[in-house]
C-alpha cells in the first residue's frame, strides 16, 4: 500500500466515543504507543500532534493492517493450493495397489 498523500482531499465529520478519546489520548501521550504507530506508519506522532493527523495516522494503520491480512490470507491459500497441488501430483505418480495382481 502507498504513503497517502498528507494534502487533504475532503474533510469528513468522525464522531468519537468516548472510548475512542481515551484511545487517543493514550495513543498521544504513550510514548510506546506513538513507535508502535510510526513504526505501522512512517509518521512521527508527538505530544503536540493535532487531532486531525493522529487521526489520519490511525486511519493508516487501520487500512496498513487490513492490507497486511488480505496479503497474509492471499499467501496462505496459494500455499494450501501448491500442497493441494504437490499431493496430487504425487497420488497420481504413485503405482496403484492392484499393479502387482
Amino acid at each position: 500500500m502507498e504513503t497517502v498523500d498528507r494534502s487533504p482531499a475532503t474533510r469528513k465529520s468522525l464522531p468519537l466515543s468516548e472510548r475512542d478519546l481515551r484511545d487517543l489520548a493514550v495513543l498521544r501521550g504513550s510514548e510506546a504507543h506513538r513507535a508502535a504507530l510510526a513504526e505501522l506508519t512512517h509518521v512521527h506522532i508527538s505530544e503536540t500532534t493535532s487531532e486531525a493527523v493522529l487521526l489520519q495516522t490511525v486511519l493508516e494503520a487501520g487500512l496498513k493492517a487490513v492490507a497486511d491480512l488480505v496479503e497474509a490470507d492471499g499467501y496462505a491459500r496459494i500455499a494450501h493450493e501448491v500442497v493441494h497441488e504437490d499431493r496430487q501430483a504425487v497420488a497420481r505418480r504413485r503405482r496403484p495397489s492392484w499393479a502387482d495382481e
